[in-house]
């Protein structure tokens, strides 16, 4: 099916667990790697308030600052955050440009939503000398008519959806982490030295359908599948760009 997306079979990112010490991290990935890091932090109380049912209770008539999904020019977009729940949040369509899609990824310009990040526990870890700053995203990747279920109990793995494939193209900013609070996010990284072959215009998806086969073993990038509770850490500048396998609620955590 179109836009059906795989979880890759394996994770070329170093993984560490809640053993890993400030100094070891700052030693070993804080301006060098990438690190998926399991079990640092406890935020069940902020899943609990990022279902489906809350966040359209709490947020639901309140403007959500919405981004083309392509890697320069970005376009702005407010709407009612139900709005977006309700009629945008959709599959991405292969053929369609990044400048086309738009998608809730992090613009939480809206004093509204401070409320809720005050229950967020973010990674223990910082950079010295800088800011840590939010930002808050839901991303479509349900199957069209679906609905939309962000579930509390556990369930099993899923399966790849059709029409699944919403994210953002390569870029690079300032360090930070980023961790799944519901779905699946598929992640790609370069480091800053090596950047990577796509066109800004164009998905994550189209590259993944297009560009990502024609690559040599050599030339791939870090890639690995965050799943909620987990965490990724990327150092300053590294090139990445993202796949929602499911629908997906995520936050991030700029270090400026």
């Amino acid at each position: 099916l179109a836009g059906t997306v795989p979880e890759e079979p394996r994770c070329t990112v170093e993984r560490a667990d809640a053993s890993l010490t400030y100094s070891l991290f700052l030693q070993r990935f804080a301006f060098s790697r990438p690190v998926i890091l399991s079990g640092v932090t406890d935020n069940s109380a902020f899943r609990a308030l990022c279902t489906r049912e809350k966040l359209l209770a709490a947020f639901g008539p309140f403007p959500v600052r919405l981004s083309t999904a392509n890697t320069y020019s970005y376009r702005k977009v407010d709407v009612p955050f139900q709005e977006y729940v309700e009629h945008l949040l959709k599959p991405q369509d292969p053929a369609r440009l990044g400048s086309d899609t738009l998608y809730f990824f992090g613009d939480n310009n809206f004093t509204e939503w401070g409320l809720l990040f005050q229950h967020y526990v973010p990674p223990p870890f910082r950079i010295p000398g800088t800011i840590p700053a939010y930002s808050f995203g839901v991303a479509g990747a349900c199957g069209m008519g679906s609905g939309w279920d962000w579930r509390l109990s556990p369930a099993p793995t899923p399966a790849p959806t059709a029409g699944s494939g919403s994210g953002v193209p390569f870029h690079w900013h300032g360090p930070g982490f980023s961790e799944v609070i519901f779905g699946r996010k598929r992640w790609f990284l370069y480091p800053p030295d090596k950047t990577p072959h796509f066109h800004p215009n164009e998905t994550t998806l189209a590259w993944l359908q297009h560009t990502y086969p024609t690559l040599p073993p050599a030339q791939r990038p870090l890639e690995c599948t965050l799943r909620p509770g987990e965490v990724l850490y990327f150092p300053d500048r590294w090139w990445h760009a993202t796949l929602n396998l499911d629908t997906s609620v995520f936050i991030s955590t700029f270090l400026g």
